[in-house]
């Protein structure tokens, strides 16, 4: 019993806190700015005339990627929404696991109280009441 509260309580404390998903999302930004300060010095850098080629051979190629951008913020939303699913949905049968083990810890207890009361009520009229699990002295 004890080793599966253990086990519910380890799984609760795993789950990340609001400081470590602001943290990652933090990093998240800087790497993004990284990236757009990265593309905007190689875009200065280059003469005009280099520009507009590239921008003219590449006109078909950028459609193609934004359409493709596109997609993948849609599957990383989409996969987002699952992961947080998927953490609500265990997190869920985390607290149930606790409350299922609650319940049956209750009501052994309460099954123990009442074998009690009954050895309490046969003893005094002269019977002999005998533990399951202990061994009789002869």
């Amino acid at each position: 019993m004890q080793a599966a509260l253990d086990r519910i309580a380890a799984m609760r404390e795993s789950r990340p806190g609001p400081a470590e998903l602001e943290a990652a999302l933090a990093r998240a930004r800087k790497q993004v700015e990284a990236l757009a300060a990265t593309t905007h010095v190689m875009q200065v850098g280059m003469p005009g005339a280099i520009q507009d080629g590239l921008r003219e051979t590449f006109k078909p190629t950028t459609r193609h990627i934004a359409e493709i951008r596109g997609l993948m913020n849609q599957v990383v939303g989409r996969l987002e929404r699952l992961e947080n699913d998927l953490l609500a949905e265990r997190n869920a049968r985390v607290d149930d696991l606790a409350l299922l083990v609650e319940l049956i810890s209750s009501g052994w207890r309460a099954a123990n109280e009442r074998l009690e009361r009954i050895e309490d009520t046969v003893r005094p009229q002269g019977a002999t009441v005998y533990k399951l699990g202990h061994t009789q002295a002869s």
